[in-house]
């Protein structure tokens, strides 16, 4: 007897394999994430190279090379990260704990994100804004196009804000970030952060966004004048369940 995984793919992993996700019948119903990684080198070998770098992600959360997990989970292998849609691909959690973290398909309305950490006890709320360059390392970017693991993204922000919450005790954040075409100048992502006192604010603003890069699961696609290029984890060897340390904690 035979079990049928099914596993999505996302951003350049896709593109390369050419399809959005994979179903292979294996006769075990259970494996450690390292193990899929392994039997999907061996049908693709001609994509070792990002296999070996993507992450698994069960149900959700990123699964490290010994987690086990079952060909009934919601599997996904994810490369990594960089830092149109329908709407009925927008998500925004509309629950207390998570109604402060978005991904869209559409314009970002700073002003709206602001106004989502807002507190009549912080004297401090800054908004960090991203917005698409046209020149990098000499070379003229024509747009950016974002691909997102929706559900996974949204969770993966509202970790971050309960991560700025512990650190900086009484700190709000809210973070919208936009998939799609986005074009020169124009938003792809606001970080709001609001506290009693400026220091924080800045020291949780900058953690979230690089936190942000480290581990959401939104990827960027660059489209040059004379091609395209995905773009994947700039600080390094790339391990989303590490810890980011604050500069007070180096």
């Amino acid at each position: 007897m035979t079990n049928t995984w099914t596993i999505s793919l996302f951003a350049g992993l896709a593109e390369r394999i050419e399809t959005r996700s994979v179903q292979l019948e294996w006769e075990e119903s259970r494996l450690k994430a390292g193990q899929i990684k392994q039997r999907l080198a061996d049908k693709f070998p001609q994509h070792a190279d990002i296999l070996s770098v993507s992450f698994l992600a069960c149900n959700h959360s990123y699964a490290n090379d010994e987690t086990l997990v079952s060909c009934s989970d919601e599997l996904a292998l994810l490369p990594p990260v960089s830092g149109g849609t329908d709407k009925a691909s927008q998500s925004e959690d509309q629950s207390s704990e998570h109604s402060r973290y978005a991904i869209i398909d559409s314009l970002i309305d700073v002003n709206g994100v602001l106004n989502k950490v807002y507190h009549p006890d912080h004297g401090a709320a800054i908004a960090f804004i991203g917005t698409t360059r046209e020149w990098t390392a000499g070379q003229r970017t024509v747009t950016l196009e974002y691909e997102a693991y929706v559900p996974m993204a949204v969770s993966a922000l509202a970790q971050i804000g309960e991560e700025i919450s512990a650190r900086w005790p009484g700190t709000l954040c809210a973070i919208t970030h936009r998939t799609g075409t986005v074009g020169i100048g124009e938003i792809s992502v606001v970080i709001a952060v609001s506290s009693s006192h400026r220091a924080a604010s800045y020291e949780a603003s900058r953690y979230a966004i690089e936190r942000l890069k480290q581990k959401v699961p939104i990827w960027k696609k660059e489209v040059y004048e004379d091609g395209t290029e995905w773009k994947g984890h700039q600080l390094g060897p790339w391990d989303p369940t590490a810890t980011l340390d604050t500069p007070e904690e180096k």
